[in-house]
């Protein structure tokens, strides 16, 4: 059977043999939890507590600040101890809500209406109540994502298995662990969408997770499992809607306007979560891992959790890293501090004994055009990046440099060793800056 796959892409060790075999294990914080009012795109939540007020874990905290926002809760009980500016994972101060926690974890109470008898309405208001958004890393409101103009064109919901940044393993457990939690997930959102067909995408060194999805799946006409090739960047979005569907999709473009909605493992859990049983979004699977981690484990963590527990939860590291990731290692963010909370969008933590791209100096370019071949987006990174070093940014953007998806791949495979992504990224947020100021 031919693998499902898209045009271009990288192989890079994917390093999921550290974590991969250690099950999801709860992990309770010991000290106080930070909740920032802005883990997702949009605008920031606005608090409803003050300094002083005693909270339950599933407490709403912060409200949505706008259609595009999403709802914070409590992970824990105790008492709100200051609302302050705080370092997230990604290296920003933000206004954050800091709880002193009590260690009873004492919850509010979850009710949910049976689903049977919900509108669709009533459904979408569950989830946005419950203030999900994308677990995959973005961050994007769930409930924006899944109230398009027009229901009736969503053709595909599909489910990003692929989990292709190296080292990752959450969702793989997830599939592994409680299959029919993200079937029973899926077939919820698939009720919005009456005309729409279910994917769930799964990259092929999970044939393991592909056997167990595949079994929850059958006899379920609504839903299929494709198999992907394994490569990087399969999970991401653009990539994976040409890989199931064959339909393409550019920076102009939303998924719905190609009739599909792609939401990650995680996030159709909690959906699930909150559309049967009330459950707010307050802990998520964080992947602890790396070969300077003692005990790379999987761990179910209380949102606003400091870091630093979790690396003593995963045995600490084996002596000094020289570089600590939050996310993956191709498209997430070099840690300056692990004295962060683990929002709603921090996947994982990574640790390395070796940093290997300080290691080497960048030379200049020789012109092999490697980056035009294992480019998604089939553009030209080399002449691209020159073009934003300098500023010509009406160039950058005549060459489509907007289409960039800072996937890294052109930085993963040149030989000159040169930053490529890094150079991309600062010109595509150029030109879009420059699109809002006309």
């Amino acid at each position: 059977m031919a693998l499902f796959t898209f045009s271009g892409g990288v192989h890079p060790d994917d390093g999921k043999e550290y974590a991969k075999n250690s099950p999801i294990t709860e992990y309770l914080p010991k000290g106080d939890v930070v909740l920032p009012v802005g883990q997702h795109i949009g605008a920031p939540a606005k608090p409803i507590v003050q300094k002083g007020d005693q909270v339950l874990a599933g407490q709403k905290i912060a409200e949505a600040g706008g259609f595009v926002s999403a709802n914070i809760y409590s992970s824990v009980s105790g008492t709100v101890k200051a609302i302050e500016p705080r370092v997230t994972p990604a290296g920003a101060k933000v206004n954050a809500i800091v709880i002193e926690n009590d260690g009873e974890f004492k919850e509010a109470e979850f009710k949910a209406k049976p689903y049977q008898d919900m509108t669709r309405d009533e459904v979408l208001a569950a989830i946005k109540d419950a203030g999900i958004v994308g677990l995959g890393g973005a961050g994007f409101p769930t409930h924006v994502k899944l109230a398009p103009k027009d229901p009736d064109a969503i053709e595909y919901i599909i489910v990003n298995g692929a989990e292709c940044e190296p080292y990752i393993t959450g969702d793989y457990r997830i599939m592994m662990e409680t299959p029919e939690v993200l079937v029973e997930g899926l077939n919820i959102v698939l009720d919005l969408f009456p005309k729409a067909k279910g994917i769930i995408a799964v990259e092929d060194n999970k044939k393991d997770a592909i056997a167990k999805v595949s079994d929850c799946v059958k006899g379920d006409a609504r839903i299929s499992v494709a198999e992907l090739k394994t490569k990087y960047p399969q999970g991401a979005e653009r990539s994976l809607i040409y890989a199931t569907t064959g339909r393409a999709i550019n920076s102009s473009m939303l998924p719905a306007d190609a009739g599909c909605i792609v939401d990650n493992v995680a996030t159709i859990v909690a959906v699930k979560e909150a559309v049967k049983e009330g459950r707010p979004l307050f802990r998520r699977v964080v992947t602890v891992t790396g070969d300077a981690v003692e005990s790379p484990k999987n761990l179910l963590v209380r949102t606003g959790t400091n870091v630093n527990e979790l690396i003593e939860a995963a045995g600490g590291f084996k002596g000094q890293p020289e570089k600590v990731i939050s996310g993956g290692p191709i498209m997430g963010m070099a840690m300056f501090t692990t004295d962060v909370p683990a929002v709603k969008t921090f996947s994982s933590l990574l640790a390395f004994t070796k940093d290997p791209v300080s290691a080497v100096e960048p030379s200049n370019c020789i012109n092999c055009g490697r980056c035009v071949s294992v480019c998604p987006q089939k553009l030209m990174p080399a002449r691209l990046s020159v073009l934003a070093d300098n500023n010509n940014f009406e160039a950058f953007e005549a060459l489509h440099g907007d289409e960039c998806v800072e996937c890294g791949c052109c930085s993963f495979i040149c030989p000159a060793k040169r930053n490529l992504a890094q150079s991309m990224k600062t010109g595509r947020k150029q030109v879009l800056a420059n699109r809002r100021k006309k």
